[in-house]
C-alpha cells in the first residue's frame, strides 16, 4: 500500500477522480492534494459538487475507465443489474446527481441495500456522503494502484 503522493498533476488526478473537474483542478495546485481533497470537497459549491459526482460512472452501467470495471464487481446477473438500473435512475431523479458508493470489492447485488437506504436520506445528507465516498474511492486507487 502506497502512502499519499506530495504532488499529483490534473491529469492524474482525473484518472483517480474520472474526469478532469474544476475540483481536479484545484487539488492538483495544493501540496497533498488526497490529503486536503474531503477540506476542498467541503468548500465546493452544489453545482461543483454534482460535477464531480455526474463524472463517476454508475455502479452497474458501463464503466468509463478501466479501473472502474474493475472496482463494480463481476455480479452480471441481469436482475440484479435491472434493479440497479431502476435504483440509479429513482436516485438521480430524487436527487439530482449519480449515486456513488465505495464498492471495495463488494458484489453488485451488495450494493442494491445501501442503494435503497440511501434514497430515503435528505438531498443535504446524500450529496455530503456522495462527495465524501468519492474521495474515499480516489485515495484507495492511488493506496492500491
Amino acid at each position: 500500500m502506497r502512502g499519499l503522493p506530495r504532488q499529483l498533476s490534473a491529469g492524474e488526478l482525473a484518472e483517480l477522480f474520472e474526469g478532469r473537474t474544476r475540483f481536479v483542478e484545484r487539488l492538483a495546485a495544493l501540496d497533498d492534494p488526497l490529503g486536503h481533497a474531503r477540506e476542498v470537497a467541503l468548500e465546493l459549491s452544489e453545482d461543483e459538487k454534482k460535477e464531480i459526482l455526474d463524472a463517476h460512472p454508475a455502479i452497474g452501467g458501463s464503466a468509463a475507465s478501466e479501473r472502474s470495471r474493475r472496482e463494480q464487481g463481476t455480479d452480471d446477473d441481469p436482475a440484479v443489474l435491472a434493479e440497479l438500473a431502476e435504483l440509479n435512475a429513482a436516485y438521480e431523479r430524487k436527487f439530482g446527481f449519480r449515486f456513488v458508493v465505495f464498492v471495495n470489492g463488494r458484489l453488485r447485488r451488495e450494493i442494491v441495500p445501501i442503494l435503497r437506504a440511501r434514497l430515503e436520506r435528505t438531498r443535504d445528507e446524500e450529496l455530503s456522503t456522495a462527495v465524501d465516498e468519492l474521495v474515499q474511492i480516489a485515495v484507495n486507487r492511488w493506496r492500491t494502484s
